[in-house]
């Protein structure tokens, strides 16, 4: 009988998905509006963002089956693999973003060079990967310890320096985009979160207190950014941590980080890999996943990551926004269909709705005004061309 995780380690989970550089860089880009409009896009970002990603992982949770697994139930056994293969380009996608910051702000720290830094956090994450999932739970919560005291370490020199106000406040980020970019982490775990909650031992305490954790966790690291923007005078969490004398510390911040991140990023990839085809083996194909983002890393600049945040927002909200219709509202069970073209319609519609929002300003974003159209339309459809289900 396979091994359960408890809602403990769920939230451990959860919290080093929350600690992450790439997290504090996207705090910085808020800095325009200052601290109390900045915040309030963050909170109400992740407020939406939450939602969708609790209705998400209860659905794994409840039907024991991984995040690409319940696509298949609105989708069709073959209609899921084009989500399955979005999600591991997003995958990987992350994991060479998440190792290029990580070693970006390490080798600020320690000068050994980027691909130095890349090579040992990727290193890292293979040691993650071959820990495995349910044997993490004494290794997490050493690290997870230390991170988070780090963490407060970092939030002290941020709002407690000896700094000033040094951010310009313009227009430049309307509170709409800003409330998107709050969206956008909690976003882009969607297609993960049930990777992890089909596991648990108790489906809704741990989905509720995996959602919690990292929503907290993630405002306090847009918090970090926010603040080191405006008040540090500069973005770069190297330079601050220098600053404040924290060295090593900080460079286990940086590097632990990256790693306890990066990690969910490559084993869920591998865990949709499956889905593509159960013939791949899910670590192996995470270290493969693994690999390649070192790689890129290594390879290529990924300074600005504002658009790949909205693509993976208008891939995965109009995903979500249908599945929560089939089961929470119409309640169905799953479709028999091996493609359910109906629902791939409605998909695409509401990919061009989320990228035709993106040119309209509103003070709740892009997701939240897509998702609600797109609901409609599967309610709307389902009375007209109702779909053969078995229920």
């Amino acid at each position: 009988m396979k091994q359960k995780t408890s809602v403990w380690s769920n939230g451990l989970i959860w919290f080093g998905a929350g600690v992450s550089i790439a997290e504090i860089v996207t705090g910085t880009y808020f800095s325009t509006l200052g601290f109390s409009r900045g915040m309030a896009a963050i909170l109400l970002g992740h407020l939406i963002g939450g939602i969708m990603m609790f209705a998400a992982g209860m659905i794994g949770a409840r039907e024991e089956k991984s995040a690409m697994e319940t696509v298949k139930m609105s989708f069709g056994e073959k209609g899921s693999i084009l989500f399955s293969c979005l999600n591991i380009l997003q995958l990987v996608g992350w994991t060479a973003i998440m190792i290029y910051d990580g070693s970006l702000a390490a080798n600020g720290i320690v000068n050994a060079g980027n691909w130095v830094w890349a090579l040992v956090i990727g290193g890292l994450i293979l040691c993650w990967i071959f820990i495995g999932l349910t044997n993490l739970g004494k290794i997490n919560t050493v690290a997870m310890t230390g991170l988070l005291i780090l963490s407060l370490l970092l939030f002290k020199v941020v709002f407690f320096g000896n700094a000033h106000p040094d951010a310009v406040i313009d227009d430049s980020l309307s509170f709409g985009a800003a409330v998107e970019l709050g969206v956008a982490m909690p976003l882009s775990w969607l297609p993960l979160i049930s990777d992890y909650t089909r596991e648990a031992e108790k489906p809704l305490a741990a989905t509720f207190v995996s959602v919690l954790v990292y929503n907290l966790v993630s405002v306090f690291m847009y918090m970090i950014g926010l603040g080191a923007a405006i008040y540090a005078g500069t973005g770069d969490i190297a330079q601050i941590m220098v600053r404040a004398g924290l060295g090593a510390a900080g460079l286990l911040i940086i590097v632990f980080s990256t790693v306890t991140t990066t990690f969910l990023d490559a084993y869920s990839a591998g865990v949709s890999s499956v889905s593509v085809s159960p013939r791949i083996k899910e670590k192996w194909a995470a270290i493969v996943v693994a690999v390649i983002g070192t790689i890129l890393a290594i390879l290529f600049p990924m300074d600005d990551i504002t658009d790949f945040l909205y693509l993976i927002g208008s891939v995965f909200a109009p995903m979500i926004a249908i599945q929560i219709a089939d089961y929470f509202i119409m309640k169905k069970a799953g479709t028999k269909q091996a493609v359910e073209v109906r629902n791939l319609i409605i998909w695409l519609i509401g990919f061009i709705i989320y990228r035709f929002l993106m040119g309209v300003d509103t003070p709740v974003g892009n997701t939240l005004p897509d998702m609600i159209v797109t609901v409609l339309l599967c309610l709307a459809a389902d009375k007209v061309l109702p779909a053969r289900r078995e229920n």
